[in-house]
């Protein structure tokens, strides 16, 4: 199978960005795929992306980019690159903000499966978060009630035009019963999300230093740092061990200027620090030196991708109990300190029970590696390639009679 993948990717900063790494590192080593094409957005003053990648027992990478983040027309630029690769499966890793963070063209971006699958190419979808279940004034996307109303109701007419590709995975039961009740569908299937790496049980002992409480993300709309900075002076002030608060990450494309307006109103926080982006090749020491990483989120839009790299690093986490995350938490067998959103000193006491007892600790760090470990990305991806064979073989059987006509 030749198989393009529409999505950011790495050196891009958008969102889905690791997600779809690890994915890409994993299907090139199957024996099924012959070649991938990452058809990714356009990086900021055209810079371009590493060359074709023609690794030696490894599908040849090739990454076109082909769209840009806030394009009205990105449906139509995928669509011509997809007329010009010629794949046999095209599948879309998205989310309702991937192709931008306005909702005009936003919602056009959405097209992109329907706009696909017009070509004759096998159209799938990898959709990250439903409309159903999205906080829209938290996400960014809100405003007044008639604007939400409105941006309701488009956002069920592009759920239905999203529908209209071959397949449609999300990464959560919920979603899964939603889609097929609400949309009358029967394509729409459950995708484990999987653990991005094969990582060794690690050992849990933490570096010498400040115990670190981290936390990783793009801040701004639902994930927000306020609170959590808050109970960070909190524990300075009632835990008598050295401590760090890390920062990693960057801002929402919906919310520019978000973290360094939060530096300068907490600039007189001592032991914090903001890492800015990290880079892929940076993302396992970030993880290892944290004692705690914890989700400052008051909203969820569907599952988390940071929740299984901390599972994969054997780390304790600190959780609000709300949405997606208890779905998640319940079906695949991680567990936490769990606080009310927005709380400071709720969060201060789930993060002390870690700082606290070292042996707790480790054994939620050990039960949550276990959870990520039990599936890995490489058993996932060979659950899409299942379904595209099937997909293939069907679209081969349904041509037959027209061929034996003509």
């Amino acid at each position: 199978m030749r198989i393009a993948l529409v999505s950011t990717y790495p050196p891009g900063r958008g969102s889905l960005n690791e997600y779809a790494f690890h994915f890409v590192n994993h299907l090139r080593q199957k024996p099924e795929v012959s070649e991938v094409i990452i058809l990714a957005d356009k990086l900021p003053d055209n810079a371009p992306y590493p060359a074709d990648d023609e690794t030696a027992g490894l599908a040849p990478l090739r990454i076109r980019p082909c769209w840009r983040f806030g394009a009205w027309d990105n449906a139509w630029k995928i669509r011509n690159a997809v007329n010009t690769v010629k794949p046999d499966v095209v599948l879309h890793n998205l989310q309702f903000a991937t192709f931008a963070d306005q909702r005009i063209q936003g919602a056009l971006g959405l097209l992109t499966p329907w706009f696909v699958k017009s070509t004759g190419v096998l159209s799938a979808v990898l959709l990250h978060n439903i409309m159903e279940t999205v906080d829209l004034g938290k996400a960014g996307f809100g405003g007044n009630p008639i604007v939400e109303r409105i941006t309701r109701l488009a956002g069920n007419l592009f759920t239905r035009m999203l529908l209209k590709a071959d397949l449609v995975a999300t990464t959560i039961p919920k979603y899964v019963d939603i889609l097929t009740e609400k949309y009358n569908v029967e394509h729409v299937v459950l995708a484990p999300h999987g653990a991005f790496e094969d990582i060794p049980e690690p050992d849990f002992e933490l570096p010498n230093g400040p115990m670190q409480i981290m936390t990783f993300g793009k801040f701004g709309t639902y994930k927000k740092v306020e609170a959590l900075i808050q109970a960070f002076e909190i524990l300075q002030k009632t835990i008598d061990k050295p401590l760090e608060l890390v920062i990693a990450g960057t801002d929402s494309p919906n919310t520019k200027g978000y973290l360094e307006g939060v530096q300068q109103q907490y600039a007189h926080v001592s032991n914090m620090r903001f890492t800015g982006y990290v880079a892929e090749e940076d993302v396992p020491k970030i993880f290892n030196d944290a004692a705690v990483v914890v989700f400052p989120y008051n909203s969820t839009t569907g599952s988390s991708g940071v929740l299984h790299q901390a599972g994969s690093y054997g780390k304790a986490v600190v959780l609000p109990i709300l949405g997606d995350f208890a779905e998640l938490i319940t079906d695949e067998g991680y567990t936490g300190e769990f606080f009310e959103p927005e709380n400071p000193q709720s969060m201060a006491d789930a993060i002390a029970r870690f700082i606290n007892d070292p042996t707790y600790r480790q054994q939620v760090g050990s039960q949550n590696y276990v959870a990520t470990s039990g599936l890995p990305m490489s058993e996932v991806v060979d659950w899409y390639l299942l379904h595209f064979e099937r997909l293939l073989n069907n679209q081969v059987v349904s041509l037959t009679p027209k061929q034996e006509v003509s």
